[in-house]
């Protein structure tokens, strides 16, 4: 850089060393003395310290490092806000749950004399689509008297809540309520809470992107070099965020899953942000560089710039590949060049830059404490498993069992054999398909109910666990194990499994618990989050068999089928053991026959004729197809607008 002027070589190289704590390369309080006794700038030819343009760029980096230091505690700021809510919420469910089950004990008389009739099969009023049919409600129709009304009241009295209730009400409709795919590139939206977060978020970045910077060409260079620290800034989020095990869980409640969406737009941002950075540095080039005879040649084959746009490219790479088209098809080549890319462009980033260091450092500590110590180590077991095709010849039922492992402490992390809670998660490894597989792992909800949590005659608890499988195009994990199975001249192939987990949030199952009304929604294999969580709300405790017969909890579910197949998905005898608990169960006919049900119509009846006073509270918990999720959670909206008590959860439907 011999070319370029001594002011300007020395400011390129200041930035490449220069940190938050690194001082001003002149002495600065003579300096600070003689502008405040109110000289003007010191210019001196034979030192570039002294020069004013040396002077303006060095402060503006100086500043910049400083500035993005209070960036990572306006997020530990906000973190502390949903540590907080999620505590208070945590509290205000368990008084709830208390009190339901206090409502309960004190009905204990009445209660046993009423169970019959307490729950019936199906409350519809949809025809043909209770099953089985409803022979308890044909019992009520026998003994009703005659001044007894034909059909109850479609729409209860509206309910209007206290003046002071009603913004409340109202504003939690707007940020429940989900609005419509982009039209042409048809991309789903979450809700408006969401939204308004993701909003913020980057409007807190363009801030700390534009905040004291004049926009002068001059500033260029200080612009591309802010934009480089705010993405090695949120270097550490981004992997946080991407992490299975980490300690957002523990504080707000949200697991990974829940957090993926916040993962992508932070991914999406740092491509941008690095894309910028580069940007200007050739901005800086052309502008500059290039009228002092550096070649384009001679400034990309440059060391510092070199390793620049490796990583850049790693990164964008990274965000192509992370689209929904791809990642759809190419699933596993996803997941490999998510694993290699992430850590090349950390490599490449250590080296190109000495204040991106200590991010760096943070974030593979992040990456490979997740994937090494709690993946592979921890959280990681080892099972045989049997592999059943259904009647469909398109799903698989993958089938475990083991002893749960009560003895062995669960303070670092809880893996498979000491089982699982209702609606959570694992990942799965099948090493006998190929090796490829054997270092693939993929998620899947699990099927089957949880563990007690109980001993009954002093022996160990027993897992029994099951994930149903539904085989997608090819090529793909679901469509190779399915070819597999296909190939066994047995019925049951038999095959051997890794697990990596249990992962998930219980906030599903707490609001469910805390609701006098809890309706479950499925579409198609969503049925496998929704059926560990009826398990989990109805089963007899081990101690007081007849307690769910007690319970004022009324249980809902919608199943809404593809094919009339997919209803052997639950086998009856499992499916009647749930209604002799107390389940009102729906199952409306298959869509490839009847089309889509209005689910929201479905649900608004449930939580209407069940809060005619307005004082029940319903809890309702979706997992299916966009469509299904946006329905029912638009429906809830309305429900709020009009003041009534009711939350909604929405489960993940695939990754």
């Amino acid at each position: 850089m011999e070319a370029t002027p001594p002011w300007l070589r020395d400011a390129l190289r200041f930035a490449l060393t220069a940190t938050a704590s690194t001082k001003a390369p002149w002495w600065a309080h003579d300096y600070d003395a003689f502008k405040a006794a109110g000289g003007g700038d010191l210019v001196d030819p034979d030192d570039p310290g002294k020069d004013p343009r040396f002077r303006k760029l060095v402060e503006a980096i100086l500043f910049s490092r400083r500035f993005l230091n209070t960036y990572n505690l306006v997020l530990l700021g906000v973190l502390l806000i949903f540590t907080v809510w999620h505590w208070s919420e945590k509290i205000v469910l368990h008084r709830r749950k208390r009190r339901i089950a206090s409502t309960t004990k004190g009905d204990d008389e009445t209660a046993h004399e009423e169970e019959a009739e307490a729950w019936s099969s199906s409350s519809s009023t949809i025809e043909g689509n209770a099953t089985p049919p409803d022979t308890t409600a044909a019992k009520k129709i026998k003994e009703a008297d005659e001044t007894s009304p034909l059909l109850p009241s479609q729409r209860p009295p509206r309910v209007t809540r206290s003046v002071v209730w009603r913004p409340y009400y109202k504003l939690k409709s707007v940020l429940q309520y989900q609005p419509r795919p982009i039209p042409v590139v048809n991309k789903t939206l979450p809700t408006n809470a969401v939204s308004l977060l993701v909003l913020a978020w980057i409007g807190l970045n363009i801030f700390y992107n534009l905040y004291r910077m004049p926009l002068s060409f001059m500033y260029l260079f200080v612009f591309a070099d802010r934009c480089g620290i705010i993405f090695i800034t949120n270097l550490p989020l981004l992997y946080l965020l991407a992490a299975k095990n980490q300690p957002i869980k523990l504080l707000t409640g949200y697991s990974y899953e829940s957090l993926n969406i916040f993962h992508r737009r932070v991914g999406e941002l740092v491509c941008l942000e690095a894309f910028l950075h580069f940007l200007g540095m050739v901005a800086v080039w052309y502008g500059m560089l290039r009228h002092l005879g550096f070649t384009l040649a001679r400034f990309i084959f440059n060391r510092v710039v070199l390793l620049g746009l490796a990583a850049l490219i790693a990164y964008e790479l990274i965000y192509f590949t992370s689209l929904g088209s791809f990642r759809k098809r190419w699933y596993e080549i996803f997941l490999g060049l998510h694993i290699v890319l992430q850590v090349a462009g950390l490599v490449f980033l250590w080296f190109h830059h000495h204040t991106s260091r200590p991010y760096v450092g943070i974030s593979l500590a992040i990456f490979l404490v997740d994937r090494l110590v709690y993946r592979m180590w921890l959280k990681s077991s080892t099972h045989p498993a049997t592999l059943e095709i259904l009647e469909d010849d398109e799903t698989l039922l993958l089938s475990a069992n083991w002893e749960v492992d009560t003895k062995k402490s669960a303070v670092l992390a809880k893996n498979m054999t000491q089982g699982w809670k209702p609606n959570e998660h694992i990942f799965i490894s099948v090493p006998s398909l190929s090796r490829k597989h054997g270092i693939q792992s993929h998620p899947f909800t699990i099927f089957s109910a949880a563990p007690t949590t109980s001993t009954q005659d002093g022996q160990g608890r027993h897992a029994w666990f099951s994930l149903l499988i539904r085989a997608q195009s090819e090529p793909g994990f679901t469509h190779s194990l399915l070819r597999h199975a296909r190939a066994s001249p047995n019925p049951t192939t038999q095959l051997r499994i890794r697990l990596d987990g249990p992962y998930g949030s219980s906030h599903a199952l707490d609001l469910l618990e805390s609701s006098s009304t809890a309706i479950l929604i499925a579409g198609g294999s969503g049925i496998a989050v929704a059926y560990p969580l009826l398990y989990a709300l109805l089963q007899p405790s081990p101690t007081d068999p007849e307690s769910t017969f007690r319970s004022q909890r009324k249980v809902k579910l919608l199943w809404i089928t593809h094919s009339l197949d997919h209803r052997l998905w639950i086998p009856e005898d499992k499916l009647k053991e749930l209604e002799d608990w107390g389940l009102d169960v729906l199952i409306t006919p298959p869509t490839a026959l009847a089309g889509r049900p209005d689910a929201g119509g479905i649900v608004r009846e449930w939580v209407e004729e069940e809060d005619v006073h307005g004082n029940a509270r319903s809890g309702v918990v979706v997992s299916g197809p966009d469509g299904l999720v946006r329905d029912v959670r638009n429906t809830c909206a309305e429900l709020i607008w009009r003041g009534r008590h009711v939350d909604v959860q929405v489960e993940k439907f695939g990754w």
